[in-house]
């Protein structure tokens, strides 16, 4: 069981174990100096950035979204709960408020872009670099409201 409810400052340290331990299970294409540049980016602005949380019945975070301007910025899921329709139970919570939602995925994450094609999103484009222009392609994708 969870609910979905607005990060709070205290929360930072967790949603940055969470964007850590769902990237090392999901993306191991990225090389090693690129996981830890990007962390470092991340755990600059993510615990204080305007995210929806899933948190447990313990009020302890376990999932996150960031949208912005109806752009899914990310979202990540404890690897722990995969499997049990919180990315599903997030995406539906933002396309309830952004039904023509869009996103990018990393090319190489397969298992991300399957998840937004099942829940209603068309590959809108392709770049080669990502938005630090490094050598991980996206797929520009919308949701087909």
């Amino acid at each position: 069981m969870f609910e979905i409810r607005p990060s709070r400052p205290q929360d930072g340290q967790r949603i940055v174990e969470i964007w850590r331990e769902a990237v090392d299970a999901t993306h191991h294409f990225l090389s090693n100096a690129d996981r830890i540049a990007l962390e470092q980016q991340v755990g600059g602005f993510l615990p204080y950035a305007p995210l929806s949380l899933a948190v447990d019945q313990d009020d302890r975070p376990i999932a996150f979204m960031l949208v912005a301007d109806g752009h899914l910025e990310a979202l990540f899921v404890d690897p722990a709960f995969h499997g049990r329709g919180i990315g599903t139970a997030l995406l539906r919570h933002a396309l309830a408020m952004h039904p023509g939602l869009t996103t990018d995925v990393n090319e190489q994450n397969g298992q991300a872009i399957g998840f937004y094609e099942r829940m209603g999103f068309g590959r809108t484009g392709r770049s080669p670099l990502d938005g630090q222009g490094r050598p991980y392609p996206l797929i520009h994708l919308a949701h087909r409201s």
